[in-house]
């Protein structure tokens, strides 16, 4: 497998992209790293709640790594003039797990669909420019049980292989959850399903 198939990129912490303004109307892009529709939720009424004058709360966002998930949104906007120049910011920059809102002042002046989209597009480009973009791997995660007397062996193997113990219970009968990158998923399994007294799980 090619490294750059069990990778992808987001946004390491919320960014603000500096105001864009056309025709009196203010435009703030805010960028956020998502991972659930919860945590979308909680961020947009937020926004509401800080930015309670604002006409226009529209946003676009996706979620996962290999079953990807999206919505977008155009809150009152004309349809697609918003939140699909939004996305099209996601898309182009190859994110996901990623949340972005442009908030909108409305200044008395109609922009017409060309000047919202273009309005939106920038507000999402300029959130991007302020964000960090970093890249993450995807993971798989595996359960292993063995006896304590296996245990410096399959730290070893655990090493080698730069593999992540997420959990652990060390007793008789040892418990651990590790996390592996999706590339090297195979060979890791293959390791511990040869390896006598110890069992592996996929979780």
């Amino acid at each position: 497998m090619l490294d750059n198939q069990d990778t992808y990129k987001t946004i390491s912490k919320p960014a603000e992209g500096e105001l864009f303004k056309d025709k009196n109307s203010k435009f703030y892009g805010f960028a956020y790293p998502v991972t659930t529709e919860e945590e979308i939720k909680t961020h947009i009424e937020t926004l509401k709640k800080e930015h309670y004058s604002a006409r226009h709360w529209c946003y676009a966002y996706q979620l996962g790594t290999e079953a990807i998930q999206y919505r977008v949104n155009d809150d009152g906007e004309p349809n697609n003039s918003a939140g699909m120049p939004i996305y099209g910011q996601i898309q182009s920059y190859d994110l996901t797990n990623i949340l972005i809102v442009v908030i909108r002042y409305y200044g008395g002046v109609k922009l017409g669909v060309g000047g919202l989209i273009n309005a939106y597009r920038t507000g999402a480009q300029l959130a991007l420019d302020a964000a960090d973009i970093i890249e993450k791997t995807i993971n798989q995660a595996f359960q292993l049980r063995f006896e304590y007397k296996n245990m410096s062996k399959v730290m070893r193997i655990l090493k080698e292989n730069q593999v992540e113990i997420i959990n652990q219970t060390l007793e008789h009968n040892c418990l651990l959850e590790i996390s592996v990158r999706k590339g090297n998923s195979f060979k890791v399994f293959e390791l511990f399903n040869q390896f006598f007294g110890v069992e592996i799980h996929e979780l």
